[in-house]
């Protein structure tokens, strides 16, 4: 897959079928619209483009009275996610408010049709863009009559009756409510992060952990507590067991932590990338009356993991 940072990487190509969109989380409203864009790109022997946003724009022109945005992907875990549902070409727009002024008409005009090339763009159901959200289906089948491109808007994308959405996701994952966050993705949502050295603490009572630092701050986690989840560490696969928390047994004071004991598993990993796929909510964070009291109800947790996996 090739990436380009910016309008000034790519190459003009008028047979190209692009689509654009954030696409925060690549869930499967997103993952029907890829699906699309792929097979009609194969059948007409266009460059398939998806053209999304780095930094998330509601991150650079979010209302003041509302709550920072919190990411169910950062850019890379897009782009791999792009990767796996087999797009050949992204661009990564660098979105800044000065950007955000755009007027849609020229969005198009001087960016799409003159910088891009294009022939057909796909757009989601919901789809707005360009200045104050003003561009809509019906002004870019406007453009598309003027500049010859054909325009075609996606079905809305349902699971079970739900209107799959990024909002609906992120509320599923901060309610511990992986099962269905993970219907709603197509895939277990995860994390991808550097190990980094913690106080070692975990090792002292038995339960090593990988203490995990995410390359981007906005990246949403699931609301403290204990979960099972997958660990994937270069080509290798494991299982284990993921605390979220403020570690209140210990009274540390140093804020949220995100560390995670990995079953069956010793080697030095620190430095190393790993991913962290949520499976399953087990148990509240809980403070501990004594260290023995945690000790043991890591060996409960550890058990119940133990028995999920399949």
């Amino acid at each position: 897959m090739r990436v380009f940072r910016g309008f000034e990487e790519i190459d003009f190509k008028k047979e190209t079928i692009l689509t654009v969109g954030t696409f925060d989380g690549v869930h499967k409203g997103h993952q029907s619209i890829l699906r699309t864009l792929i097979n009609q790109s194969e059948r007409l022997f266009y460059r398939n483009l998806v053209m999304t946003f780095h930094p998330h724009p509601q991150q650079v022109v979010r209302r003041k009275d509302k709550a920072p945005l919190e990411l169910l992907s950062t850019i890379n875990e897009r782009l791999e996610l792009f990767e796996n549902n087999g797009i050949s070409n992204v661009l990564v727009i660098p979105f800044t408010y000065q950007f955000s002024q755009t007027p849609p008409d020229v969005f198009i005009r001087e960016l799409i049709v003159n910088k891009v090339g294009v022939s057909k763009i796909l757009i989601g159901y919901d789809h707005l863009f360009g200045k104050n959200r003003e561009g809509d289906i019906s002004l870019l089948k406007g453009q598309g009559e003027r500049f010859g491109f054909d325009v075609e808007k996606a079905d809305v994308c349902q699971e079970k009756e739900l209107i799959i959405s990024s909002t609906k996701i992120r509320q599923a994952i901060k309610s511990r409510n992986l099962t269905l966050a993970n219907e709603l993705l197509g895939y277990n949502y995860f994390a991808k992060g550097t190990v980094i050295k913690g106080d070692m603490r975990g090792r002292t009572i038995g339960f090593p952990t990988a203490n995990l630092h995410l390359e981007d701050d906005a990246k949403l986690l699931p609301s403290n507590g204990v979960y099972f989840v997958k660990v994937t560490i270069g080509n290798e696969e494991y299982y284990g067991m993921t605390n979220i928390g403020l570690r209140p047994t210990f009274k540390l004071n140093e804020g949220r932590t995100f560390e995670t004991n990995i079953f069956d598993f010793t080697r030095d990993i620190y430095d190393e990338t790993i991913r962290i796929e949520f499976l399953e909510f087990i148990r509240d964070e809980q403070k501990f009356s004594s260290v023995d009291g945690l000790i043991e109800q890591l060996k409960k947790d550890e058990l119940t993991c133990r028995k999920k996996i399949k």
